[in-house]
């Protein structure tokens, strides 16, 4: 079972995991074993809520596909299980993160301190900005 929150959960079978060779500089480590992971999770099929599923479908977001399956390769580490972990780790962060609720801001309006220190400041700076201005004389 992996726990997304404590009311968010998805069973393992849902999530397919598959060891593949990794790519990249690594020696004959790399060429022999597959230390690699690619995690796949189909949104559609899966047993989440019909609201977290409507999320994560129309959230756009580079891991997941057209069709609607999250697609994870990691490979960063030399071991399967780190990997592993590391996919697992992705995955539930993505979700964590797709499944967010934003908070609703309230709208405020400026105190009318704040508007007259506004005032006050572009004044000074009108007035600083026009003694820099050259001294024009009047023709005699």
């Amino acid at each position: 079972m992996i726990v997304i929150s404590h009311t968010l959960s998805i069973p393992d079978d849902e999530v397919t995991l598959t060891a593949i060779r990794a790519q990249g500089a690594g020696g004959q480590h790399v060429n022999k074993t597959s230390t690699a992971i690619h995690l796949r999770f189909d949104i559609a099929a899966s047993s989440l809520p019909e609201s977290v599923k409507a999320r994560l479908l129309t959230a756009s977001h580079h891991l997941i596909t057209a069709e609607g399956s999250v697609v994870i390769k990691a490979q960063e580490y030399r071991s399967q299980e780190m990997n592993r972990e590391a996919a697992l780790s992705r995955f539930i962060a993505l979700i964590r993160e797709l499944t967010a609720v934003q908070k609703h801001r309230k709208a405020t309006r400026p105190t009318r301190a704040s508007k007259e220190r506004r005032l006050t400041s572009k004044a000074q700076k009108s007035t600083t900005k026009a003694l820099r201005a050259k001294i024009r004389r009047s023709p005699d």
